[in-house]
């Protein structure tokens, strides 16, 4: 259902425009829980990983365009329309691509469910850039990790940024949020490898690393790396050998040399 729009005050225009990606997520009763995921290609996965749509949002020219196969595929979908300006002015800023889907938000599995014949899991610590996040996710997806777990430090996700950066990926890998401190991963199996610059770590491609049958590699915060209660909690630190006096990476870059070096 094709609708045109010419005014910003539509409420049913809400989710792309009046709601912050924490009020889709929190002030929504979690059966109603939204979230905005932008570009076709990244849409079109979200569908093919079973998110259900809400509505679409795209510049007209897209209808027989880039958005076409998403529509065909979605015949229930309302979809709002207008043009490029307007819809920058409606959501702030300009669409990459054209095209935004409001889609339900899926429900989080608990950590056992996704740990459950896992051999091979990144737990993210206090990670709160966007970016990051979704490099994160898509370097899991390509190397066969098989699942991402966040602490409630991190950032979301499904927010529209780090869906974005993913290419999908938070679609593809199971993820959730854990609650418990990381050393609770041993009572599921898990021997734990903290990313860390400290006294006595070993280095990435040391083999007893790769020897683990259950492996969870953790990963700290882009400013401030890992908290010493997680380091000290570890069965191993490790670090990537650095040279010319540089002394560590980015966390999306360490996390994929370190993704690739562990991979199952």
């Amino acid at each position: 259902m094709i609708i045109r729009i010419d005014s910003l005050d539509r409420p049913e225009l809400a989710p792309f425009a009046r709601l912050t990606e924490a009020q889709l997520r929190s002030r929504l009763t979690p059966e109603n829980a939204l979230i905005i995921v932008e570009s076709p290609k990244v849409i079109e996965v979200a569908l093919r990983s079973g998110c259900r749509p809400v509505a679409l949002l795209c510049e007209e020219k897209h209808i027989a365009g880039d958005a076409a196969s998403i529509i065909a595929a979605c015949p229930e979908m309302p979809v709002y329309t207008g043009s490029r300006s307007l819809l920058a002015q409606l959501t702030g800023y300009t669409l990459t691509r054209g095209v935004l889907c409001a889609m339900r938000r899926p429900e989080a599995p608990a950590v056992e469910e996704i740990c459950s014949g896992a051999r091979r899991v990144v737990v993210l610590q206090e990670v709160s850039d966007s970016t990051n996040i979704g490099s994160i996710f898509r370097s899991a997806a390509a190397l066969g990790f098989d699942a991402v777990l966040l602490t409630r430090d991190c950032c979301d996700p499904l927010g529209r940024r780090a869906a974005r950066v993913s290419m999908g990926s938070v679609f593809l890998v199971p993820w959730t949020w854990i609650d418990a401190p990381v050393s609770t991963l041993h009572s599921l199996g898990f021997k734990t490898a903290a990313l860390a610059l400290r006294p006595g770590c070993i280095n990435i491609d040391d083999p007893t690393l790769a020897a683990e049958e259950r492996l969870a590699l953790i990963l700290g915060s882009e400013g401030y790396g890992l908290p010493p209660a997680t380091i000290e909690g570890s069965d191993h630190v490790v670090c990537i050998p650095m040279s010319h006096t540089v002394d560590s990476l980015n966390v999306a870059a360490t996390a994929a040399i370190a993704l690739w070096q562990l991979r199952p």
